[in-house]
């Protein structure tokens, strides 16, 4: 009786303190376009921006991004994150969901398609080419070499009246004195790249904010489908997928309201899945109950299950591919 009374009260606390942290944040779906994150010095028009804008500061239609010594990460599309590098800029070209434009101006980004809906066209602007990404993935854009990378996943590239089909682990030149060619690239330096590990270590705490964004709409309401969703926590926002979960383009987990109260589990595995990885990796069997609350998660001893290549998982099928077998309570 005196431990149910423990667990009562410590339930009850939570409810509270969750209610208290999502009253304070923005409980609306971000337009394309917003910062999400800012990382030394990042100037929007002109406009210095700090942690505090960020959330709030929105790059509309022909506004323009800049980078100094710093970075930032941009939402688009509910699932798409944008991640510029150092010394960069990006324009604005068209913020719909629908049609989803950015430009490349100089210097690097790199995009993440955790989840792409067929309804959506999304593109990136580098000189006179345009960069038509196709499927959920990992891409990256250098404007200063003239280059575009598919680290996962498949875009095509159009210019003038030329065009080529990237899949995963091949690049093209963007030159007018060469052809579109698809050609394979070296990995391992794309992935010493500080613009690449930055966004990896982003794509990390995205995944650990999902899980609080989900818990934190269980508690106290405001779903409105799959989409962006405030973290209290983090500070910034996060993806929640409409059922079930799906892997991000870093092998995290993304969970939906429903799964995530059904089984709260602080999903990190010690082995890390790149696009590159296929092979097995750790999954914590699921503890059920309040246990990842404040990050101080209770778990089982790990067990191994099979990934698939690509975005194995997927909306509603992420048993296969991370639960494979079913990861649920054993």
């Amino acid at each position: 009786m005196k431990g149910q009374w423990k667990f009562t009260l410590r339930a009850a606390a939570v409810l509270l303190a969750t209610a208290a942290l999502a009253s304070a944040s923005p409980n609306t779906m971000p337009s394309p376009g917003t910062v999400n994150y800012v990382e030394g010095q990042v100037s929007l028009d002109g406009q210095e921006l700090t942690s505090q804008s960020s959330s709030t500061a929105v790059v509309a239609p022909n506004h323009v991004l800049e980078t100094g010594q710093g970075k930032a990460e941009i939402l688009l599309t509910p699932g798409v994150f944008l991640r510029v590098g150092d010394n960069s800029a990006v324009r604005m070209v068209s913020p719909g969901l629908a049609d989803t434009s950015v430009q490349v101006v100089r210097g690097t980004a790199m995009l993440e398609a955790a989840e792409l809906m067929k309804e959506n066209h999304l593109s990136v602007d580098v000189g006179n080419y345009n960069v038509h990404i196709q499927k959920r993935g990992l891409y990256l854009v250098d404007a200063d070499r003239g280059v575009v990378s598919v680290l996962d996943g498949e875009a095509t590239v159009y210019g003038g009246d030329a065009h080529v089909t990237l899949k995963k682990g091949h690049e093209t030149v963007l030159a007018a004195d060469m052809p579109l060619k698809s050609q394979g690239f070296n990995k391992n330096a794309v992935e010493a790249e500080d613009l690449y590990r930055w966004s990896k270590l982003r794509g990390e705490y995205v995944a650990e904010a999902n899980i609080d964004a989900a818990q934190t709409v269980m508690v106290n309401g405001g779903w409105y489908g799959p989409g962006w969703y405030w973290d209290p926590y983090w500070s910034f926002y996060s993806y929640l997928p409409g059922y079930g979960m799906l892997w991000s383009p870093w092998g995290w987990g993304l969970y939906s309201p429903g799964w995530v109260w059904s089984a709260p589990v602080y999903y990190r595995s010690p082995i890390y899945r790149s696009p590159y990885y296929h092979g097995w990796r750790p999954v914590p069997r699921v503890t059920h109950g309040f246990s990842n609350v404040g990050r101080t998660p209770v778990m089982s001893s790990p067990r191994m299950a099979p990934m698939g290549g690509g975005f194995r998982g997927g909306f509603g099928g992420g048993f296969h591919g991370g639960f494979h077998g079913g990861g649920g309570r054993r």
